[in-house]
């Protein structure tokens, strides 16, 4: 170990070079260094590997049985490094592995079918996996290399997260198809005032997200059912006489229409998120593009 220590690659290097050429001025002019400076990192090699390594014999320099024996494992050696040292090429026909998602229920109706599309044309050998999003734990999970990707709302992630906004969306109001509301434009007394159905993907509880807009507005909505996902909403807009904030990406749907409101609520950011330490990741940097991209 104390030999490992006091080996440089920089002496491997000339190491190989004295092999190669066995001559100490040809080694300096290649590796631009003083014939000095070769002499000694000669030297220290000499007395690193306990053996005399080159013996001068007129102007070239002959290796000895142990300088020999080290040549194929000095090249290997050094390939390594070098390749260790390449820039990442990342080409999305030839990478093979498995990505984690996390995505919301909105994310996953969204974006990720059209993301999947895209992969499995461009990456054929990229593996993926869909997690529901749990706020809780996202910490553990992520810094654990559990899961790769976020795909939420800001206000669900740790600070610590690198993130970036994909696009902004819209709450609109919607209600089954079937049911007959006057024409005009509904004012938001009116809106809060009818029976509501909101998504409660954390909490099971009749919260939404946009109680604090009404509130601000002196109006207090009359929720009377809570979901825990987007998906359930147009089955049960249509079956019923309720009214819904629908996230816009998610329209037309055959089973909701838009009602007009006199003001929408304001908008909010989707965002993908990761761990700092994937951010020069080639494949992390592929999919948020794609991502960015949709």
């Amino acid at each position: 170990m104390n030999g490992m220590n006091r080996l440089e690659i920089k002496q491997l290097r000339v190491l190989q070079a004295l092999l190669d050429l066995q001559n100490l001025s040809q080694v300096a002019r290649k590796m631009g260094l003083t014939q000095q400076a070769i002499s000694e990192q000669l030297r220290k090699l000499r007395d690193l590997f306990d053996d005399r390594l080159f013996i001068r014999q007129g102007n070239s320099m002959v290796a000895t049985p142990k300088a020999l024996a080290m040549r194929q494992p000095i090249d290997e050696i050094l390939k390594q490094l070098e390749v260790l040292l390449e820039p990442e090429v990342f080409t999305p026909q030839t990478y093979k592995g498995v990505f984690t998602i996390s995505a919301t229920d909105y994310a996953t109706q969204a974006l990720l079918p059209q993301l999947f599309s895209i992969t499995r044309r461009e990456a054929p050998n990229l593996k993926l996996i869909v997690r529901d999003f749990a706020s809780d734990n996202i910490n553990q999970l992520i810094a654990a290399g559990e899961l790769d990707l976020l795909i939420t709302f800001p206000e669900f992630i740790p600070d610590n997260l690198s993130y970036v906004t994909l696009f902004e969306e819209q709450h609109l109001c919607v209600t089954g198809y079937k049911n007959t509301f006057a024409t005009e434009i509904f004012t938001l007394a009116q809106v809060a005032a009818h029976p509501q159905l909101v998504v409660s993907p954390s909490r099971a509880n009749l919260r939404g997200s946009h109680d604090h807009w009404f509130a601000e507005k002196g109006l207090k909505r009359h929720i009377v059912m809570s979901v825990p996902s987007f998906s359930a909403v147009p089955d049960i807009l249509h079956t019923t006489d309720m009214i819904a904030f629908y996230p816009a990406r998610l329209l037309p749907n055959s089973k909701v229409k838009e009602i007009k409101i006199e003001a929408l609520p304001p908008t909010f950011k989707v965002i993908a998120a990761w761990h700092p330490r994937t951010s020069d990741s080639g494949i992390h940097r592929w999919l948020i593009e794609q991502l960015r991209n949709l």
